[in-house]
């Protein structure tokens, strides 16, 4: 029996197809993304790489599927204010194909700092730069002024904090929250990314609950993970070693985050996320293992909350 899911559950094509590591599915046609997808009986998608680049097409393929185009990752580079102007068109850009698909958040990410998406790093260093007082201040005025764009679109600017950049320990989450503006910036929840920086992803959720309107349900193996911190590895080579899989498969206990999110009535998107090989962990199959399990979880949740209330 289908489980009456109290949010939207939707998955994205990251699992077949890598964004970070390009070899990562890279023979993967789109259709084969978008038929799993649609026989794993999921509604919702972010844009991937694979995806039709034109609007009519790509609108087309997913229509035909009964798939809404959720979100699409923008990176942006606001805490040096050289950049914001340029910075703030682009944004103004995305919003624009965005909303005209239908999407209601904008996966928002700052690579300032970051050894693999910032273009003014060089390629023999090692470490992620952190940022100072000036660089925390120009990146909060550069994302309250695209999260005001965003909602002059209808939409919401959605903070994806990250391994491998500068908004990814729970004190940088912390930061970004205190210093933005409640009412332009949000957060994009996302469980993988919460453990990968130290978090507890389940005090992560509680803490800033009320700032989270979209979310990223990703799981961790604990051991690889262990083993990759032990050698310094970096983020994408953390990718390559396996560190991240889909809810089910590794450590992180969904029980009680996906019982908070019942308990205070979530009804926005969760999407399945697992950066894996696709050639040694087959997408289809782990997906349905993963939406399985958070199904069950679902169906736990909403009967111990039916037990309170009688």
């Amino acid at each position: 029996m289908p489980v009456n899911r109290p949010f939207s559950v939707g998955i994205h094509p990251i699992n077949w197809v890598g964004e970070d590591v390009r070899e990562h599915g890279a023979d993967t046609a789109y259709e084969t993304i978008l038929d799993d997808i649609h026989r794993l009986g999921l509604t919702g998608t972010e844009m991937g790489r694979k995806y039709p680049q034109d609007l009519e097409v790509l609108k087309q393929e997913l229509s035909s599927r009964g798939i809404q185009l959720v979100s699409q990752w923008k990176s942006v580079l606001l805490s040096d204010p050289a950049y914001r102007e340029q910075e703030l068109a682009a944004y103004r850009a995305h919003c624009e194909f965005l909303s005209g698909m239908g999407s209601t958040v904008i996966s928002t990410a700052e690579v300032g700092g970051s050894l693999h998406f910032d273009p003014r790093r060089t390629p023999n260093e090692k470490e992620v730069l952190r940022l100072d007082e000036e660089g925390w201040r120009s990146l909060a005025e550069g994302l309250n002024a695209a999260g005001s764009i965003a909602r002059e679109y209808g939409m919401r600017l959605t903070y994806h904090h990250h391994g491998g950049t500068v908004v990814e320990s729970p004190e940088e989450i912390d930061l970004l929250m205190e210093l933005t503006d409640p009412s332009l910036v949000w957060l994009l929840y996302d469980t993988g990314h919460a453990y990968y920086g130290g978090a507890d992803p389940l005090e992560v959720l509680r803490k800033h609950y009320d700032r989270i309107a979209y979310i990223h349900l990703k799981d961790i193996r604990p051991a690889v993970l262990d083993e990759a911190r032990a050698e310094a590895a970096d983020f994408v080579t953390c990718i390559r070693k396996g560190v991240f899989t889909v809810p089910g498969d590794g450590c992180i206990d969904f029980q009680p985050i996906v019982s908070e999110l019942v308990e205070r009535g979530y009804d926005g998107w969760a999407m399945l996320e697992g950066e894996q090989d696709p050639a040694e962990h087959p997408p289809y199959e782990y997906a349905l293992h993963a939406l399985q399990h958070i199904d069950a979880l679902i169906e736990r949740a909403e009967r111990k909350g039916a037990n309170v209330h009688e």
